[in-house]
């Protein structure tokens, strides 16, 4: 690997950009689309972007990813991430960006008990304690919500219960990812990715929702398209110049992100953005939160 910790973190700061203000740009189509549309939409631009830079090659690939012996693993994949971006997308629509940024945390949280469990990883008492903190701060995050301080109602529990269904998903998605990355390439599973989920999707949308968008929302939903292109990019960029246990520390930075987001695009701009209602407490559980993602996701050499 030729390191470069300058480029690695760069990468990695740009990734957790595009995923820290992804549920806002979704926030702002939503009203206007629904959420299937919205998801073909975002698997549709990138697999256009993908297959021009992959060129036709890509797709002989494809036929490899579909043999038997690959073939449950490919299935999964493509239902497992098709159903996280469904399930996200649909929480996000009846919660709001802070809140489901905090939640989706418990995604690689997941994948990480699963792979220790499972796959028998080794797991450091360290990265328990970041389990640990994790869990006290999400209690922390939403205790206003947890002592009934602040009204709940059906929609945002049923909004909770999407997130909750979509980081256990992704989880399925990742594991089918690692096996996939055993034998394939990560070009040709991202090509799987994209073509497989626009046309599962294409059936169950309307694409001409798109013309009642004025020109700010076109480009939310343009910027929703690009942004998993350029996330996923970026990411794989991070982990070329720098330690992967590294850029999954600085990963986990997403949800400040969005909620900093939050404040300014209210506070600055004046725009309505739903907020999860904040007071010294939820902060402290959002930092914990994030560090306890943090240290979860530092192997022991790295503690």
């Amino acid at each position: 690997m030729n390191t470069n910790w300058r480029l690695g973190l760069t990468f990695a700061l740009v990734t957790a950009l595009m995923w820290g203000l992804l549920p806002l740009a979704l926030k702002g189509v939503l009203g206007h689309m629904d959420p299937i549309t919205i998801t073909w939409y975002r698997f549709s631009v990138s697999a256009v972007i993908a297959l021009a830079w992959l060129g036709p090659r890509s797709l002989t690939q494809l036929r490899n990813l579909f043999r038997a012996g690959a073939l449950p693993w490919s299935s999964l994949l493509v239902f497992g991430l098709l159903g996280n971006y469904l399930l996200y997308i649909m929480g996000l629509d009846y919660t709001n960006p802070g809140a489901s940024q905090i939640l989706v945390q418990l995604a690689p949280l997941m994948l990480l008990l699963v792979s220790v469990l499972v796959l028998r990883e080794d797991f450091h008492y360290l990265q328990w304690l970041g389990v640990a903190g994790f869990t006290v701060g999400l209690v922390l995050f939403f205790h206003q919500r947890l002592s009934n301080t602040v009204e709940t109602d059906e929609r945002y529990l049923a909004g909770v219960g999407f997130m909750l269904l979509a980081a256990i998903v992704w989880t399925a998605y990742a594991i089918a990812q690692k096996k996939l990355l055993l034998t394939f390439h990560a070009k040709d599973i991202l090509v799987l990715l994209c073509v497989g989920g626009s046309l599962l999707l294409l059936p169950f949308s309307e694409p001409s929702q798109v013309l009642q968008l004025d020109r700010v929302q076109l480009g939310l939903l343009l910027f929703c398209g690009l942004n998993t292109v350029i996330a996923y990019g970026a990411f794989g960029l991070a982990l070329s110049y720098w330690e992967a246990s590294r850029v999954s520390a600085i990963v986990p930075l997403t949800p400040l992100l969005t909620l900093l987001f939050t404040w300014i695009l209210s506070e600055w701009f004046g725009l309505a953005i739903a907020s999860e209602p904040l007071d010294a407490l939820g902060i402290l559980g959002a930092l914990m939160v994030v560090t306890g993602s943090a240290m979860a996701a530092l192997p022991r050499r790295q503690q």
